[in-house]
């Protein structure tokens, strides 16, 4: 069995090895091929992970020595021991992510099919690379140019130091608003309430909206006789991608990819993967290790793709997705009347309801079929959803695709009851 500094050793070796082949890999876009190296790889990488894991364990920072006189060389040697582990976890962690990430925009992107019936990525084997079909799918989701630019050596400082000083600021910029944390949204009042019921005082805990007019509702449940307070906010925060690995490879891709545009590129990817898919969709297959499965706050990163229209304002983005994410779970045990409706067209008929974007305009943003997403509205129309998800101002923008005719008009009432 070899030592732990010689798996080391094995592991660099390895890395250093996808860092030669990588480029030739992407060349030419041969799907299967990059599907099968990638899996191939990804697999070694995880055992290698494994193994050194079970041998180093958890490592955390290597202490730091400030007297020199006072520096034992047999501890200094033991420390420096200890930082190589770490960074050679680290790299590896960040070559698995970086894997990860294609193999799961590959799999968003395209099919494989071995004559008339569809095989899966993960059975896929050399024999049969000269016998698959590769059919592209309908929806795009990710974007699959930038999968040349991830770190599969995990060498993602290394590879940045390679590109100019343009993409090292896009870096920069797209890494810092990932790693910010969203902006608090207070969504409720957690309220003490202390009222008279039978001649006895008591205390009651409950929760109220931040925009309910709480003498009101506390009247209607408790009469007359009662005082509260607020005990805190429910509050929303956090960090959008809660796993830095993934921060800076899509940070380096992007940045590589495109320089000037790399931020927006990857905001308009992120708010078309909310859009296009369900709440389930997203918690069962991650687009990206690490990425909440729903928005519940502003981020920064959301503004970008709609800084230049006359209508924004900051939080432009994050409160459609916010929005989104709601409708979604009020939608989720009415999701039988729209059964045949697919989630990447509800996602559109509900972008349609709750922004000033025009059909076409829903269209060019989500990369969806117009006449399909026109069929769409029609049939959420068709279920009489439209009046309870959406406001009084937004059902003026349906009208267009309501009925005509007297008994079209008729016939929708009977169907909506």
């Amino acid at each position: 069995m070899p030592t732990t500094e010689e798996l080391i050793a094995r592991i660099n070796k390895i890395l250093d090895d996808i860092s030669i082949d990588i480029p030739g890999l992407f060349e030419d876009l041969d799907i299967p091929k990059i599907f099968l190296t990638l899996k191939d790889q990804l697999e070694s990488l995880k055992e290698l992970e494994e193994e050194l894991e079970r041998r180093v364990g958890e490592l955390g920072p290597t202490p730091i020595i400030k007297e020199k006189r006072s520096k034992d060389p047999h501890l200094s040697w033991i420390y420096r021991k200890r930082h190589y582990r770490i960074l050679t976890l680290e790299r590896l962690r960040s070559a698995i992510t970086a894997h990860r990430i294609a193999l799961a925009i590959l799999n968003a992107n395209y099919t494989l099919k071995k004559g008339k019936s569809e095989i899966s990525p993960e059975s896929l084997k050399k024999s049969d690379l000269g016998k698959v079909k590769v059919i592209e799918k309908e929806l795009q989701l990710g974007r699959v140019e930038i999968l040349p630019y991830l770190a599969y050596s995990g060498d993602v400082l290394k590879l940045l130091g390679q590109r100019g000083i343009e993409v090292r600021e896009s870096f920069k910029d797209i890494k810092s608003r990932l790693r910010e944390e969203g902006v608090v949204r207070k969504e409720r009042f957690r309220i003490e309430v202390e009222y008279w019921e039978e001649g006895k005082l008591k205390k009651e805990k409950l929760d109220l909206p931040i925009d309910a007019d709480i003498e009101e509702e506390l009247r209607k449940r408790f009469g007359k006789r009662f005082r509260w307070r607020v005990l805190s906010y429910i509050k929303t925060l956090g960090v959008l991608i809660n796993n830095h690995y993934t921060v800076d490879n899509l940070a380096l891709a992007y940045a590589t990819y495109d320089p000037k545009r790399g931020s927006e590129l990857l905001a308009l990817d992120l708010f078309r993967y909310y859009f296009l898919t369900s709440e389930k969709e997203r918690e069962t297959t991650l687009l990206y290790p690490g990425l909440r499965s729903c928005i519940d706050c502003h981020y920064s990163l959301f503004d970008i793709p709609f800084k230049n229209r006359k209508d924004f304002k900051i939080g432009f983005g994050s409160m459609l997705l916010i929005r989104k994410c709601e409708i979604e779970r009020l939608l989720s045990k009415k999701r039988t009347e729209i059964a045949r409706l697919p989630n990447y067209i509800l996602g559109g008929v509900i972008l349609y309801g709750i922004s000033p974007f025009s059909e076409d305009e829903v269209s060019k943003i989500l990369g969806i079929d117009l006449e399909e997403l026109k069929e769409g509205i029609r049939k959420f129309i068709v279920s009489g959803l439209y009046k309870v998800v959406f406001s009084e101002s937004a059902l003026k923008k349906f009208e267009k695709f309501m009925p005509r005719s007297e008994k079209a008009k008729k016939f929708l009432e009977l169907l909506q009851g």
